[in-house]
This record gives C-alpha cells, sequence and structure tokens, in this order.
C-alpha cells in the first residue's frame, strides 16, 4: 500500500537512492522544488531554507513567501507548497526523531515551538541570516557526501546550529492573523481530524466518527465547537469529517487489495451497505465502481 508517508516513500517517489541510514539527509531545491506538492501525515520532520517565490498554506492558514525565509515541518501538521517561480533556490534537510533522540542528547529541541503542531513555521530571513545558513546547509551537502566515519555525529551539529538559530528569531505573521476563540478551536478540531489518518490497518477502526466525539475529546460543548468551524470555515462540522472520511475512503479502494467491507470498518461504518450509501451519496458512485475503474 502506497501512502507516501515515509522517508523511503519519498526517496521511491523522488528517485533518489539513499543509503542504509535514513535517519537524515539534505538536498538543494532544484528539481525536487518545481511543481506543487502536499505534506500529509509523515514519519519525518523537513526543514526548508526557501530562497524563491512560494505560497505555503497548513489548515486554514496561508502565507506568500516573498523573500528568503527558513520553514520547519513537523510530521503531523499537513502542509501544501505551492511554488510561484520557475526556478527554486535553497536548501531543505529531512531527518527523523530518531536522529535527534539519543539517550545521551536531549529531546528538547524537537518540543521546542519551532516544531511544534500548531506553530507558525515561517521564519523571515535577513541578509545576513541567509548567508550562515545557506552555508550550514551547504557544508551539510559536502559532509554527507564524504567518507569521514563520524560525519552524522557532524552533521547533527549543523542541524542544532539551524535549529538554535531560529530560535534566537520570531516567526514573521505578516499576512496571518491572530487567532480568536473561534479560529484556535477550527485549528485544534482540524489537527485531530487529521491526526485519524491514514488509515494503514483495516483491523483499525476511527476512534472520532461524530462532531460529539471531536467535541468530547477537546472539552468543548458540541454547539460550541460547530459554531466556530462554521463560523471559521463556512462548512459545518460534519461536512468536515465526511469529506475526510471519504477522501480517505477512495485512497483506500485506489491503494489497497482490502475487501470494501473491511474498508467500511475501519472507516466507523458498523455495516458495508451504510458505507455504500454514504459513499454513493457522496461521490455519486459506489466504492465497487470506484475500484473496478482502476483495476
Amino acid at each position: 500500500m502506497k501512502r507516501q508517508g515515509t522517508v523511503e516513500d519519498f526517496y521511491a517517489e523522488k528517485g533518489i537512492i539513499s543509503d542504509e541510514n535514513s535517519h537524515f539527509n539534505v538536498f538543494q531545491n532544484g528539481d525536487y522544488c518545481r511543481a506543487p506538492h502536499v505534506y500529509n501525515r509523515r514519519d519525518f520532520y523537513k526543514i526548508s531554507l526557501i530562497l524563491s517565490k512560494s505560497k505555503l498554506s497548513w489548515h486554514h492558514f496561508e502565507t506568500e513567501i516573498d523573500r528568503p525565509a527558513l520553514v520547519f515541518y513537523n510530521p503531523l501538521t499537513p502542509f501544501s507548497w505551492e511554488p510561484l517561480a520557475a526556478e527554486q533556490l535553497g536548501y531543505f534537510c529531512l531527518f527523523k526523531k530518531e536522529f535527534v533522540q539519543k539517550k545521551e542528547r536531549s529531546e528538547s529541541l524537537l518540543n521546542t515551538a519551532l516544531l511544534e503542531t500548531g506553530s507558525n513555521p515561517v521564519f523571515f530571513l535577513t541578509d545576513a541570516q541567509v548567508t550562515y545558513i545557506s552555508g550550514i546547509f551547504q557544508n551539510m551537502l559536502s559532509e554527507i557526501q564524504s567518507d569521514y566515519i563520524y560525519k552524522y555525529n557532524l552533521l547533527k551539529s549543523h542541524l542544532d546550529l539551524i535549529i538554535h538559530e531560529a530560535l534566537k528569531m520570531k516567526p514573521d505573521s505578516g499576512g496571518l492573523k491572530n487567532k480568536n476563540a473561534s479560529e484556535r478551536i477550527t485549528f485544534l478540531f482540524l489537527e485531530l481530524l487529521e491526526r485519524q489518518f491514514p488509515i494503514d490497518d483495516p483491523q483499525r477502526s476511527l476512534k472520532l466518527k461524530t462532531a460529539s466525539d471531536y467535541a468530547d475529546a477537546l472539552a468543548i460543548h458540541v454547539n460550541h465547537l460547530n459554531h466556530a468551524v462554521m463560523e471559521v470555515t463556512g462548512k459545518p462540522t460534519s461536512v468536515h469529517i465526511s469529506d475526510r472520511v471519504m477522501g480517505e475512503a477512495k485512497a483506500l479502494l485506489k491503494h489497497t487489495d482490502w475487501p470494501i467491507s473491511e474498508i467500511a470498518y475501519s472507516l466507523g461504518f458498523e455495516y458495508a451497505n451504510y458505507f455504500n450509501n454514504s459513499f454513493k451519496k457522496k461521490t455519486g458512485q459506489t466504492p465497487g465502481t470506484i475500484r473496478k475503474s482502476i483495476i
């Protein structure tokens, strides 16, 4: 089942041949950043130095990157990125939690606001910061190609330097309005909704199925949740849930060979016919028709 949620999937998608150590890698943006792409829930962190114009969206926030910026992506927050210039200059590195989580090392850098779910991931840079951070990425590119026996220890030190440099800054919130109570509730709801996916085991059924389930998880009244989500997004909570469930259903029908009854169960439907009726009402087609169309 191809979910493109791991470092290995990323390498396969981009045609990258990696060595046995997939916990860290570094690249120039170049050909890897010519097309729009989406970062769904993944098993790795990403830090990008973006030097060309582009647009970044996460949940219901959006910002245009019209000057050099350092951007932090965590595994749980879904992002979409779109290039707004033909040539995309800059660098990015990928790393797993295991790369920085060692017995002798603190996890404090992973617990900073830089890599938290819900934080503003964009840090606009001065010319001096661009020069400094570009130099660090260039050093990492050189080191990862070397045969130095302790190169990954050195790469950790370079990564620390980038993170510490960002910790000294505050993210630029230009173009982003401060979240009021409704926006905070909506953000938490959308984040919690996204955490239910992807479904990677037919025996694992969704725990949160209704607006009431999400309200209970967020410790607020369901009417309060519904009002906030409608105010911010213009769509009812139930529609967000249904759209996300049906989106996952299409992915499972296309990318797995699970029986439709197992897909129905994994998505929280007690009976397959309930799933079939709901799917047809939402898409105009039955699950069986969708599956046959891709065989």
